[in-house]
């Protein structure tokens, strides 16, 4: 029966060696590692002397797994994660030749114990350096205290008010900071559930809630708003858009979003209906006013309680442009720009920025790139100029300047720029800071020149007073971007307060009929995502897929951050989700730490000659250029990201020093797996993120956006992973909280969709909305 065994043990040793020796031999052709045909014809080796029985084959084997190691050390040195294809499964293959009646048939004599035997003591070098790699694993996700515990804070007066939270970022300078801190670092881990509201709406939930007094406001998918008592959750009442079907049912995940809704209070003397009211852009191109204490449409806005985004905008197919984002309120104006469809060809509608009374609705100004000094609207059947860049984000403003900002997109299609216009060029992918009751432009500041891989600008920017080398404050406007960077620059006239290198970068392999520029901007601030990466980084959970994702990462081109798209396909880091994204960064306004979540996913992009497009080859078909464009996230068969954890960080940086103060990777594998999979283990491995951060004076940092489905807080200062909560989905918005007006408790709120979304890796498919509708979950500190 041992002898069967073993001859079984070689066999399936010689089959993995085959496993290794076919793929590295394709590998080293390429160019790349030796290790895995080196390790494969040496399993096989190995296979047969064991076969044979000969005591020859397990030293072997320790000689193996030794080389391994050192290989391993080598490749990614005490990287804890970096160890798991490389090691996991030949060390799990040796040690089945621990068991004594396996190792009885190579000593009939005299069976040699673990630790004596060259493969005990290779397998226990293994495990003693995996071990010390896990150990300083686990110390990095947190750093010591420093200086911020006695850093003076500095004085602010940019929130609406101690416990009201009025706009999307709390106060309309996009910071996600609240000023309140009766939940902190010492009382945290006592937050628990206070209440939960189910919504009655499917799809997504992006939406972070405002609150205003008694009421909190939240906008379901496809533009269902809700009011909840801010003490106990009930409805107050609910307000429809009655959003056509039609385009609900074309892809949902994008065109039911609805991210915020915006509050607006009348001057004193205004004697009509609506004093206050909620105003609301819509996925069906209207922007709505409802009163903000009953839920009714406000009659005497625009036309029966509605504006018609459509209005001069020439053709507009279904899906082809949408509101998503809420309005920014400037001076009595509600500004707004609109989602417009990504890669679907030339000429689609315009980008244009358009501003309307908040009271009246009437039309105040646009800024519309096609006609450049001219802010009204178009004259004698002309339309707002097709195809310009559009602001499907969140402005931010700063009221007492009378100053909106703009985060822009790029002219479609993204993947080729080769006849866009050269207006489009000054303003693509860029923070525009424009006149609030004019819509002149002010400034502006472009984060990628001539864009060509969707690294639009996707989060609000967020406006904080910083202080100089000499402590006085300084007007700022963060722009953070999906290829990490965050810019700091001047509010008033867009010059970097931290300091901008345009960098030289690649020329070669565009295609002919598009173009590249010679350099890019990198700020001073950190990146904490930036990386060249080589075969090495690459990553599986087996040395399988492992070795998938290094031949196909050699088959790609990539010459760094900026590789010009082409045809044969790039590698192409961060993919185009970021990065950051519309979660965009939260701030500490007194003591000045900027947190935010990024992405670290890359992707394969590759432009798709028109000929294969015609013929059917899947890809996003760009008309009107010479080329569609197929872009999917670079995971191995097994749905596995390619590159090495983690797949998602969060970071936070001193914006006085201009330097990090930490970094850690955010989400555990607890809801991850090959295959769709759940592996249930929670180590924390960084996973794919959505929606934002919110820091409080308490000193906390609070989000909710990882794969794992667990609302966490965070020490601003240290990183330190305080309290954490399971969630029954994964949150898709940014947390948020204010100072219940009844009872006094800070109340911190997340939302969820009714069903989730594995929206980034692996393999997905479309489970059915719980009846139920949406989660918002309310905490509050136990026995208050």
């Amino acid at each position: 029966m041992s002898t069967t065994m073993l001859k079984a043990y070689a066999i399936l040793l010689a089959l993995t060696g085959l496993a290794y020796t076919l793929p590295g031999f394709f590998l080293m052709m390429q160019g790349g590692s030796l290790y895995y045909l080196g390790a494969g014809l040496l399993l096989i080796v190995i296979a047969g002397k064991l076969f044979q029985k000969q005591t020859s084959g397990l030293t072997l084997l320790a000689v193996l797994l030794g080389l391994t190691l050192l290989w391993t050390l080598y490749e990614s040195g005490l990287d804890f994660w970096a160890f798991v294809p490389r090691l996991s499964l030949l060390t799990l293959l040796a040690m089945i030749m621990l068991i004594p009646p396996l190792r009885r048939q190579l000593y009939p004599e005299r069976v040699p114990t673990a630790v004596e035997s060259p493969i005990g003591i290779s397998i226990g070098a293994i495990l003693v350096v995996t071990l010390v790699a896990y150990i300083s694993f686990m110390n990095s996700l947190s750093v010591s205290p420093d200086e911020f515990a006695s850093r003076d804070r500095h004085d602010v007066h940019n929130t609406d008010s101690d416990t009201n939270w009025t706009a999307y970022g709390n106060s309309r300078k996009g910071t996600r900071y609240s000023p309140s801190e009766q939940i902190n670092r010492d009382n945290v881990d006592e937050l628990e559930l206070a209440w939960v509201y189910r919504t009655q709406v499917g799809e997504t939930f992006k939406n972070t809630p405002i609150q205003v007094n008694d009421k909190l406001y939240a906008c379901a998918a496809g533009n269902v708003i809700i009011a909840l008592n801010a003490e106990s959750g009930e409805e107050m009442w609910r307000f429809d858009a009655e959003v056509s079907e039609d385009l609900l049912g074309i892809a949902s995940y994008f065109t039911s979003t609805c991210r915020s809704v915006s509050y607006y209070e009348a001057p004193e003397d205004y004697s009509g209906e609506c004093a206050e009211r909620i105003l609301m852009g819509t996925v069906d191109a209207r922007l709505l006013a409802v009163d903000a204490n009953t839920g009714q449409q406000c009659q005497s806005f625009g036309d029966g309680g509605s504006v018609d985004l459509t209005k001069d905008m020439g053709e507009v197919p279904l899906l082809y442009y949408m509101v998503t984002s809420a309005p920014a309120i400037v001076r009595g104006n509600a500004v707004l720009g609109g989602w417009v469809l990504d890669n679907r060809e030339v000429n689609e509608p315009s980008g244009v920025v358009r501003a309307f009374d908040a009271i009246s609705g009437e039309f105040a100004w646009a800024w519309d790139l096609g006609r450049p000094g001219e802010h009204g609207e178009p004259q004698n059947g002309e339309i707002y100029t097709r195809g310009t860049p559009n602001v499907w984000s969140l402005f931010s403003v700063d009221e007492e300047r009378g100053m909106v900002f703009a985060p822009t997109g790029n002219e479609t299609p993204d993947y080729f720029g080769g006849q866009r216009n050269p207006l489009s060029e000054d303003y693509s992918s860029s923070v525009v800071a424009l006149n609030g009751e004019t819509g002149e432009v002010v400034w502006s500041f472009q984060t990628v020149h001539h864009d060509i891989w969707d690294y639009d600008a996707p989060s609000q920017p967020a406006l904080v007073d910083v202080a100089d080398e000499n402590g006085n404050l300084v007007p700022a406007v963060l722009q953070a971007t999906k290829r990490g960077e965050v810019f700091m620059l001047n509010r008033e006239t867009g010059e970097p307060i931290a300091a901008v290198e345009e960098r030289a970068t690649p020329q070669e392999g565009v295609v002919p009929e598009d173009w590249v520029t010679p350099t890019q901007p990198y700020s001073a601030l950190p990146n904490t995502i930036a990386k060249d990466y080589t075969e090495r980084d690459m990553w599986g959970i087996t040395p399988f897929d492992h070795m998938w994702c290094r031949i196909s990462f050699n088959n790609l081109d990539y010459e760094g951050h900026f590789t010009p798209p082409n045809t044969n396909g790039i590698f192409q880091h961060p993919g185009n989700s970021g990065g950051y994204n519309w979660g965009s960064l939260a701030i500490d306004e007194e003591q000045q730490i900027m947190v935010g979540s990024a992405m670290t996913l890359p992707n394969h992009l590759r432009l798709v000659p028109r000929e294969e497009v015609d013929a059917g080859v899947p890809a996003s078909p760009q008309l009107g250029t010479p080329y569609g464009a197929s872009t999917v996230t670079f995971v191995s068969p097994l749905g596995i990201p390619c590159s090495e954890p983690p797949f998602g960080v969060l970071t936070a940086i001193d914006l006085q020093t201009q330097e990090l103060l930490w970094k850690r990777p955010i989400g555990t594998t607890n809801d991850l797996g090959p295959l769709g999979t759940k592996i249930a283990l929670p180590m924390e491995i960084g996973t794919p993120v959505s929606g934002g951060t919110m820091v409080t004076k308490g000193g906390l940092v609070f989000f909710a956006g990882t794969l794992d489905r667990r609302f966490r807080a965070f020490d601003i200062h240290t990183g330190k992973e305080l309290w954490k909560h399971a969630l029954p989905q994964s949150a898709q918005a940014t947390p948020m909280t204010y100072v219940s007006p009844e009872s006094h408790q800070q109340t911190v709120v997340v939302t969820l969709p009714g069903v989730g979304q594995n929206y980034t890796v692996g393999v997905s498919g479309e489970p059915e909305d719980d009846p139920q509708g949406g989660y918002i979950m309310a905490f509050r500190l136990k026995n208050r």
